[in-house]
């Protein structure tokens, strides 16, 4: 099938290109440490549900410029108003939908149907954790260090960090990380399963992410969106509710094309070829 150009939106605080159906995402601040302004939270929802959308896009990577992968949230943000003119109520109400506002920005992440590898370098705290957190796998360098820091400006994480880090790591350890505010190494965040793998440094880290992002674009994408429905979904529902997704998802959605040409690629021993 002849490869067609891809037309790309363009950001003001996040770099995206595609090549070889891998998007790959840079934070764009590197100036400010890539913290979190309101452009960010907006543009990575605008991303992310492009991306989702775009059938040329198998994988996405999601990086930072510069030194730090994201220092967290803007805190000219938390400083700015909302409401506070109101009557109390109706203040707690705008308060609350712009909660639900920036939760919707980062959960576009998770809900992309590709899956999203996030490649940590040096600092990701605060708005950095609620980030990553999104993602379907986690690689850092060397350097990298995590802090859920919420909690030392006065404020329980309210963007996803408290509601998806349990479901990675033990709960008692998500509950000392939310408790104490205190750094994690890339070694113990290896160690508790916050992140999948360590490499020396960021050079090699974008190396080998690039890599394994290949290797998943040369598979079927249906069966690889699948796999990332099915796994979401397991991980919210039941045992028994996840199997009977799965035997209805399968029933509709598996392809006798992609089973085919896999199956002759696999006993011919080449490379399959997938359409979008």
């Amino acid at each position: 099938m002849e490869h067609q150009v891809v037309t790309q939106p363009s950001f003001e605080t996040l770099d995206l290109a595609v090549e070889n159906h891998v998007a790959e995402v840079f934070l764009n601040r590197g100036d400010k440490a890539n913290s979190m302004n309101a452009a960010m939270w907006r543009e990575l929802q605008a991303c992310f549900e492009w991306l989702d959308g775009e059938p040329d896009v198998r994988v996405v990577i999601l990086a930072g410029h510069g030194k730090h992968f994201c220092a967290g949230i803007d805190l000219a943000m938390l400083a700015g108003t909302h409401g506070e003119d109101l009557e109390p109520s109706r203040r707690a109400e705008a308060l609350r939908r712009h909660i639900l506002s920036l939760q919707d920005n980062l959960s576009a992440i998770e809900q992309c149907r590709k899956p999203v590898i996030a490649a940590i370098h040096n600092t990701c705290i605060g708005g950095g954790i609620d980030m990553v957190t999104c993602a379907d796998m986690r690689f850092a360098s060397e350097d990298a260090w995590f802090s859920v820091r919420e909690v030392d400006i006065g404020m329980a994480a309210d963007v996803g960090t408290l509601q998806r880090l349990p479901k990675l790591v033990p709960y008692g350890i998500a509950c000392e990380l939310a408790y104490t505010g205190r750094n994690v190494g890339a070694q113990e965040a290896q160690q508790m399963g916050l992140v999948n793998r360590v490499f020396s440094d960021r050079e090699t880290l974008l190396k080998e992410v690039r890599a394994m992002a290949a290797n998943i674009a040369a598979k079927s994408p249906l069966a690889v969106r699948g796999s990332k429905e099915m796994l979401l979904f397991s991980r919210d529902h039941s045992v028994r509710e996840g199997l009977n997704y799965v035997a209805t998802w399968n029933a509709g959605m598996l392809s006798a094309q992609d089973l085919r040409e896999g199956m002759a690629a696999q006993m011919e021993k080449r490379s399959a070829t997938y359409d979008d």
